[in-house]
């Protein structure tokens, strides 16, 4: 069913937007620049059919996958969840997360939810919607580093590293240490509890130092920066990770999540919702505006996005790498895609500077990345129109 396009189509698609693309092509290695676009066409029978175009995608140039790695994590949650079989536990069960040790911290309580009760439903909505840090860290906890690291291995991504929990400075060894945490009815009734976890197996040293300095305890240091002990994701593993969720039956089984229908619907609602479409929690449009977490094809863009145009992905962005791993649907225009991409706007070299090149690089690469090939699949003869509607989805308050 593929329509075979020439191995360099992205290159060739770049050099005819010379203007917004120059800078991309002659820095391309400097900037880490890294490209996936994946073609689908249905069949007669609306089965989709995939074909990977890349751009100087190498596993061997290393890029911090900064919020991606919430992704698997969120999924890895529910597919835990599914497979204690516990009929009174579920997504909007409440969670307590203890402290097991002094550098550890605990929530009890979570204002944004409805009835401030923290769920691992209201901390899944919190990746997706803005990307939260803190929901990131209690689902890490709650699966426990090894089981995060096994599980990804088993599904067939045997180089993925999510190791370490974000925005908190905590040490190699203190973040194989993940919280006690349990489930309490709404009477206050214990229904599962997990003592705290220990990673005791091994972990890679990649020895990765990037740039020229960094700064630590606001003093700048001459040297490269030390990623050899951060979290990895190649930016092929994100792209399937995201197509084993969004079409399950195009990957093996042995590479699905094993999550219901039910869990699906619910990734599938908060991955391609904007922060006002969720009453709990709330999010002021003025900080939080539809594509806040939506760079490709819309980059930094302020204000309401088109109707027609839905979005099913994951961003991040940290110490100047930007990455975005998403499938766009135009349900106007009946077109569907894949597309995902990492460039890193560090053009000083200097790490923890919070100076970085976002707006004047990384932002608009990713808009541009995003619109030109929107444009070519929107020119693009298909054999066969696709059937959306499992895409199609309702998005009032929730």
């Amino acid at each position: 069913m593929q329509t075979h396009l020439p191995v360099n189509f992205l290159e060739t698609l770049m050099q005819q937007h010379s203007q917004e693309f120059e800078s991309i092509l002659q820095n391309r290695n400097n900037w880490n620049v890294q490209i996936i676009y994946t073609q689908i066409n249905r069949d007669k029978n609306n089965v989709p059919h995939f074909q990977e175009y890349y751009f100087n995608v190498d596993t061997n140039r290393y890029f911090y996958p900064a919020s991606t790695v919430k992704m698997p994590v969120a999924f890895l949650a529910l597919e835990k969840l599914h497979q204690l079989n516990l009929p009174a536990v579920n997504v909007n069960t409440t969670l307590i997360t203890d402290s097991s040790a002094p550098q550890q911290t605990f929530v009890f309580t979570q204002p944004t939810a409805i009835d401030s009760r923290p769920t691992i439903a209201n901390y899944i909505k919190q990746i997706f919607l803005v990307s939260d840090n803190d929901a990131f860290n209690r689902l890490y906890e709650f699966l426990g580093q090894k089981t995060i690291l096994q599980q990804l291995q088993q599904k067939g991504y045997p180089n993925a590293i999510i190791r370490h929990r974000l925005e908190v400075n905590l040490t190699d060894e203190q973040n194989r240490l993940t919280n006690a945490c349990s489930f309490y009815d709404t009477s206050g009734q214990l229904l599962w509890h997990q003592p705290a976890q220990y990673n005791d197996g091994p972990l890679p040293n990649l020895q990765v130092y990037l740039g020229k300095g960094y700064y630590q305890n606001h003093q700048l240091i001459n040297a490269p920066f030390n990623f050899s002990q951060k979290n990895r994701l190649y930016l092929q593993d994100l792209t399937h990770i995201l197509r084993s969720v969004l079409f399950p039956q195009s990957v093996l089984p042995a590479a699905r999540f094993d999550i219901t229908e039910a869990d699906r619907q619910f990734l599938l609602h908060w991955m391609s919702a904007y922060p006002h479409e969720s009453n709990y929690p709330y999010y002021d449009t003025a900080h939080y505006w539809d594509a806040y977490c939506k760079f490709l094809l819309f980059g930094s863009e302020k204000g309401s996005l088109p109707s027609n145009i839905r979005i099913f992905n994951k961003v991040g962005d940290a110490y100047g790498f930007l990455t975005d791993v998403a499938y766009i649907i135009d349900t106007k225009n009946n077109i569907e895609f894949m597309l995902s991409a990492t460039i890193l706007c560090n053009s000083k070299g200097i790490f923890n500077s919070n100076d970085y090149d976002y707006e004047t690089i990384g932002y608009p690469f990713m808009k541009n990345i995003g619109k030109i090939v929107y444009e070519y699949e929107l020119k693009r003869k298909r054999p066969y129109p696709p059937n959306l509607s499992d895409f199609i989805l309702q998005y009032q308050n929730q």
